[in-house]
């Protein structure tokens, strides 16, 4: 089973709680803003399914079919124990080359992005990683693993990382000798220069200890989140494609044909020295560093709440309903646009610059419900009817909130970026 479904709605209420604490303690480790781009990229990576029709599984069921030991018994203890160990293992070597190689971090780069360190950083996730990370995982299925318990290991493996985000949980003593904790992954998303590139584990620590790449917390040392190559950026496009874009232009403006294919291949901060020479990138120094934290006015922070909330409302409905191909490719991209635009006013972005967006989102969004409605309509769908009243209230609050940022922002000037 794919239980993260299931485990959304503890998700949510454990974010509010966390919030509520930080609030009450005095030591509140949200920002609206970074929120939004950690659970925008959340909810288009829940999404993503809707769109993309990845080679693993097919590759999968060949292996399983064709290849693999005799499959074994799905309903047998061992089966799970083995299961999640060697999940575990394989997600440790998949995690370590996703740091390790640039073409993989590309996909897994978005993970680290947020400056900040809370339970809606579980939540940012990459939409890229079925490209490449099915690889990982052939042993198990060739070992004759029961694909239903994969499915189910994985997902037990990635809800158990969630609780780690977070900067209230101390070390926890000979728990975090074995297993994954706040303190050691707090480590894995530093940006200072003792802490890259260590902890890998998703469940269990040891593997790091066993190769090498375990690194304690340090009370002298505090960690610093983030990546050294700032992303300035709440966009979702930027955040899950800049690698891969940085790899192309690098690609591109090489002389050397042998390094136009190195760098595809390379290891993580590699780059052709005639490019790096000429195009020379900037990194954090960390003892001048700040967040990145655009000021906005209240009225766009409100907006941005009620997209964010929006959105996942629609990847809820999305999740629950039976939606073909096209219906869902619609909503995916009716996501990412309301994302996309959402982000752009929590950079800072003038009115008059975005209000053109918002309109051709908004038409993309009427005529899908014209389209919804007749179809409901001619099948008498009381429930589908609702939603779509719900819709409707929808674009009615996009209008009323447009109006008023109109009205407030459309003499802004539009940052230098």
């Amino acid at each position: 089973m794919d239980l993260i479904v299931y485990a959304v709605p503890f998700f949510i209420l454990a974010i509010l709680v966390e919030l509520a604490y930080g609030l009450w303690s005095w030591r509140n480790t949200y920002r609206l803003n970074d929120s939004f781009s950690s659970l925008s990229l959340g909810v288009l990576s829940q999404a993503r399914r809707f769109v993309t029709l990845g080679a693993g599984g097919y590759i999968y069921y060949l292996l399983t079919e064709y290849f693999s030991l005799p499959l074994m018994d799905a309903s047998h203890w061992f089966t799970w124990v083995l299961a999640t160990v060697l999940y575990d293992f394989c997600y440790y070597w998949l995690h370590r080359m996703g740091h390790e190689r640039t073409i993989l971090w590309a996909a897994h780069v978005a993970h680290h992005q947020s400056e900040d360190y809370n339970l809606t950083t579980a939540l940012r996730q990459t939409s890229t990683g079925f490209l490449l990370g099915w690889v990982f995982y052939i042993p198990m299925y060739l070992l004759g693993i029961p694909a239903e318990v994969i499915v189910t290991v994985g997902a037990i493996n990635l809800i158990y990382q969630f609780w780690v985000h977070t900067e209230h949980v101390p070390k926890l003593g000979w728990y975090g000798w074995l297993f994954v904790t706040p303190s050691n992954h707090r480590v894995h998303h530093a940006q200072n220069e003792i802490y890259l590139d260590r902890n890998y584990g998703g469940l269990f620590i040891l593997w790091d200890r066993l190769f090498g790449s375990f690194q304690e917390e340090l009370e002298e040392e505090p960690v610093v989140f983030g990546i050294r190559g700032p992303l300035h950026s709440w966009n979702p496009v930027k955040a899950l494609t800049h690698i891969y874009v940085d790899m192309a232009r690098d690609s591109w403006h090489t002389a050397r044909w042998g390094d136009k294919l190195k760098v595809w291949v390379a290891r993580t901060g590699w780059r052709p020295a005639d490019v790096a020479l000429r195009y020379p990138r900037e990194k954090n120094d960390l003892s001048q560093f700040h967040k990145y934290d655009p000021a906005v006015s209240g009225k766009v922070s409100m907006y941005a709440f009620f997209q964010l909330v929006a959105v996942v409302l629609l990847l809820n409905f999305m999740q629950s309903a039976s939606l073909g191909y096209w219906s869902g490719f619609a909503l995916w991209a009716l996501l990412l646009g309301t994302t996309i635009i959402t982000a752009l006013w929590l950079e800072g972005r003038g009115a008059a610059r975005l209000l053109p967006w918002e309109g051709l989102r908004l038409a993309g969004l009427g005529l899908l419900l014209v389209l919804a409605w007749s179809g409901a309509a001619n099948s008498d769908n009381i429930s589908g009817a609702g939603e779509l009243l719900a819709a409707a209230l929808y674009v009615g609050l996009n209008v009323l909130f447009l109006a008023q940022l109109r009205a407030t922002h459309s003499g802004d000037p539009a940052p230098v970026v």
